[in-house]
């Protein structure tokens, strides 16, 4: 993995980008810290033409964003299209939250829509991607939500941004995982897990928690991982010191 790999997820710094002028602010505060790219998620209704613009002046690139799940499967194109407008090559599903998940059927009927909104971005020149959370973790008729939704969809259509956090939340292990998705998992989510005070698995930057990195970026690597995305949901203190403390362990122990 190299520095210029490493991103910052947007979505960790929500509460500082409700306003356009907040937005450029903070990808100008990410940049300072030293991250080269970022992904877009919680960064407001601003115009496309306009967060281009930002990211430009900011001295940072935007390999990717998180769009509404809704939008995704009901307007492909539309999502493919914005994506575009922001020089984004990949356009993300965050969350099954609003559908139906409590069947092996219902887990199948996602999975042929989420090819069939692929197939509209990849024609587009857009790749769809996944994001996982503990839920995919579930069991319907012995198979994994996340082994169905991989298993019944084209790779060309549908790739993976595995998230580590999420992951072990569920039960996974994340080097495993990026092993079994070797050559479909572009996009990796660098999220820490620790045991809080009151006993409850919580979020922590990236080398501050329990999960082994090194064994899980070179796996990564090797399945053909090409982005690196520092993410926190919720931060103890300042989100910007979090992405921080997360870029410079990444940068001393994990970069080539």
């Amino acid at each position: 993995m190299k520095i210029e790999q490493v991103a910052a997820q947007m979505y960790t710094v929500r509460d500082y980008t409700k306003t356009p002028a907040e937005l450029a602010a903070a990808l100008k505060r990410v940049r300072q810290i030293g991250y080269q790219a970022v992904q877009l998620a919680g960064t407001g209704e601003a115009p496309e033409a306009e967060v281009a613009k930002m990211l430009r002046d900011a001295g940072v690139v935007s390999f990717g964003s998180h769009e509404s799940s809704a939008r995704i499967l009901s307007e492909p194109g539309a999502a493919a299209e914005r994506a575009s407008r922001l020089g984004c090559q990949y356009v993300v599903f965050p969350h099954p939250g609003g559908y139906r998940l409590e069947s092996l059927g219902d887990v199948r009927s996602l999975a042929k829509e989420l090819n069939a909104a692929g197939k509209v971005m990849r024609e587009a020149g857009v790749t769809l991607a996944y994001h996982n959370h503990s839920t995919e973790f579930r069991r319907f008729e012995g198979k994994l939500v996340l082994e169905v939704l991989y298993g019944e969809t084209e790779p060309e259509h549908l790739q993976a941004e595995l998230d580590t956090y999420w992951v072990q939340h569920g039960g996974g292990d994340s080097e495993d995982w990026c092993r079994r998705l070797k050559g479909r998992i572009p996009l990796l989510h660098l999220k820490d897990y620790v045991i809080s005070p009151e006993g409850r698995p919580t979020f922590a930057e990236v080398g501050h928690g329990n999960l082994t990195w090194k064994p899980i970026v070179k796996a990564a690597e090797e399945s053909g991982c090409k982005w690196y995305t520092v993410e926190q949901d919720t931060c103890t203190g300042d989100p910007f010191d979090s992405l921080k403390m997360s870029f410079e362990y990444i940068r001393a122990n994990l970069c080539a």
